[in-house]
């Protein structure tokens, strides 16, 4: 039984997933070739793909770009207390509403840079939270 099982979870586990993991390698590797690759610790080349993902979210508040000549000043005071007490989970899935990864690129906090704007409806309680994920943008009704 013992030597049915060696083979059956190295059966799964290696030979039945050789070809689609060289299919893979082959294709990240035209991508990012091994001689760049070289260069880093296996966690610096884990933030390098996936990015941060340890914030800090004060650091996020102040390199926000907030245009107040549109905005109420205690409206954004109000959304970034709001936003503080929430748990780190809602945090990040803030953060991926407004940028399509709950995760900071490798450039860190400090140069992700994102703009809150006012929808500018003329019936704030009707308008919805929306966010523009290619420029970082979101859109808080007042």
């Amino acid at each position: 039984r013992k030597e049915y099982v060696d083979f059956y979870v190295n059966y799964v586990f290696s030979e039945s997933i050789q070809k689609p993991f060289e299919d893979f390698m082959q294709g990240f590797l035209r991508g990012c070739p091994t001689r760049y690759l070289e260069i880093f610790f296996p966690g610096e080349l884990q933030i390098v793909l996936d990015g941060h993902t340890k914030f800090d979210w004060h650091l996020l508040e102040k390199v926000s770009n907030t245009n107040t000549a549109y905005f109420c000043y205690r409206t954004i005071r109000k959304f970034w207390a709001v936003f503080h007490k929430l748990p780190e989970e809602k945090k990040k899935m803030l953060l991926a509403f407004l940028s399509g990864s709950d995760r900071i690129p490798v450039s860190g906090v400090e140069h992700f840079h994102f703009s809150v704007v006012d929808v500018q409806e003329e019936n704030p309680d009707e308008a919805c939270l929306d966010a523009n994920t290619c420029s970082c943008i979101l859109f808080l009704p007042r």
